[in-house]
């Protein structure tokens, strides 16, 4: 596959594993510089063994993007490499399931500063760097697009990165692409934490798709170098629901 991505630099929060190391294995075979950014250096040293395989332009970054200065800590490690960014995909996110009467401060500090305060201070941080013509893919939720069960943050946090895509799409229109992509269930590590708490099993999460399945991270993944792509040069601002037809019912 083609995303005309040879020799562009792209930014993955999230990209030491599922969707966002998907994501880092496409751009590096499509010939993207990348560089990956995780809080866990572990998680981290795995990803990059991993990604190698594809091409030795990658690299970590250690940082915990839930914070203002771990959002600074990765423009400044850009600034002291390559200077710029032409892609910046914020995948970082977390997950809970806790209903209205059994949140407390902490549950909602939590799930917003990674998904929301993450998403906007990564984006405040690394824009001064992306090239005009540049490109930046918030990653939502189908929870964004409709309500679901039993976690009001989670659904309150990514109608939120919804949201902050479109503003800033239109804050940066003549320079800079900013569009959100919203996928169902995809069996990565936070999926697979759902499902060791046993309240469900892998089938009974798959019964409300069309597609009777939940989804691959390579398949998302694909979505995001698609948007990422300079071919796509005339889209921004768009929301885009890659769901197996969860949200077309």
């Amino acid at each position: 596959m083609n995303y005309d991505l040879a020799g562009k630099i792209a930014v993955i929060s999230g990209g030491t594993s599922g969707i966002g190391l998907a994501t880092a294995k496409k751009m590096l075979e499509d010939g993207a510089e990348v560089f990956i950014v995780g809080r866990n250096a572990e998680r981290g040293r795995r990803a990059l063994h991993t990604l190698a395989m594809f091409s030795e332009k990658v690299q970590y970054i250690k940082a915990d993007v839930s914070t203002l200065q771990g959002c600074k800590q990765v423009a400044e490690t850009i600034k002291e490499g390559p200077a710029k960014a032409d892609v910046l995909v914020n995948s970082a996110g977390v997950y809970s399931e806790k209903r209205l009467e059994e949140i407390a401060e902490e549950d909602y500090y939590s799930i917003m500063d990674t998904n929301v305060k993450g998403t906007l201070f990564l984006c405040q941080s690394l824009m001064p760097l992306i090239s005009v013509g540049g490109s930046v893919i918030n990653i939502a939720s189908d929870a964004a697009l409709e309500g679901n069960y039993g976690c009001p943050i989670y659904c309150a946090s990514k109608g939120a990165v919804v949201a902050l895509t479109r503003a800033l799409a239109l804050d940066f229109a003549t320079k800079i692409r900013v569009n959100c992509i919203c996928p169902g269930d995809v069996a990565t590590p936070m999926v697979e934490a759902q499902l060791k708490t046993g309240q469900y099993t892998l089938q009974e999460m798959a019964l409300p798709y069309p597609m009777e399945r939940i989804g691959r991270p390579e398949e998302i993944a694909h979505v995001i170098c698609s948007v990422a792509s300079p071919l796509n040069s005339y889209m921004t601002g768009s929301i885009i629901a890659v769901d197996g037809g969860l949200t077309a019912k």
